[in-house]
């Protein structure tokens, strides 16, 4: 049996032809429409024209115009999931969920172009970015919860959690204003966090002394 190629493949009654890779174009289209003259600008059928395709097939594709910023977050997450239960045994809690959050990098690095651009889009838009925080929230319930399978206990595993997304946060903001790698800037920014954790342990110490 010939196995079909992995590009994805979309079939539209309407337009009564295969058409190639449909996500990607309307995700494309979308984008830079988005960036162009604003989300709540962009109609649907505009999105589903620059694509060269029908509304129905956009619909197909995506529950409604939002969803196209937000669509991978799964793979994401299961992405970060994959890295907190290959973390090494002697690893931290903050080590581990400092991987997840790597990981997640690692894979937006590979399109930085799309990423900067859908977080001008995001960025611009209090409805989206409200959007955003949810997903990092539940993208930190999820390394909170594979943490604890590990046997990590609580607070520990929540703490390091959202430990793990304020970094991401920070980090995704530096890298957005730099030509850097993201991932290194997300490990980077994690040092910061525990040298000051570092030195806020040790000032206290000599207080401790001098009293």
């Amino acid at each position: 049996m010939r196995l079909m190629s992995a590009t994805v493949i979309a079939y539209d009654g309407g337009m009564g032809r295969w058409e190639p890779d449909a996500r990607g174009r309307l995700a494309k289209a979308a984008l830079e429409l988005y960036a162009a003259q604003g989300f709540d600008q962009t109609t649907v059928a505009e999105i589903a024209s620059r694509a060269g395709l029908t509304e129905r097939t956009f619909f197909r594709h995506f529950a409604d115009k939002r969803e196209v910023l937000f669509d991978g977050s799964d793979a994401l997450r299961d992405l970060m999931l994959v890295a907190v239960a290959d973390a090494p045994e002697s690893a931290t809690p903050v080590q581990i969920a400092s991987a997840a959050f790597e990981a997640a990098g690692a894979a937006i690095q590979q399109n930085p172009e799309r990423a900067r651009l859908r977080n001008a889009v995001i960025s611009a838009n209090a409805e989206l970015r409200e959007r955003e925080l949810i997903k990092l929230a539940w993208m930190a319930s999820a390394v909170t919860d594979a943490l604890r399978d590990r046997g990590v206990p609580e607070p520990t595993a929540t703490l390091a959690a959202e430990a793990g997304v304020a970094v991401f946060k920070v980090a995704f903001v530096r890298w957005v204003a730099s030509t850097g790698d993201l991932t290194e800037i997300i490990r980077e920014t994690m040092g910061m966090l525990a040298d000051q954790v570092a030195y806020t342990r040790e000032d206290r110490k000599a207080r401790d002394r001098v009293s």
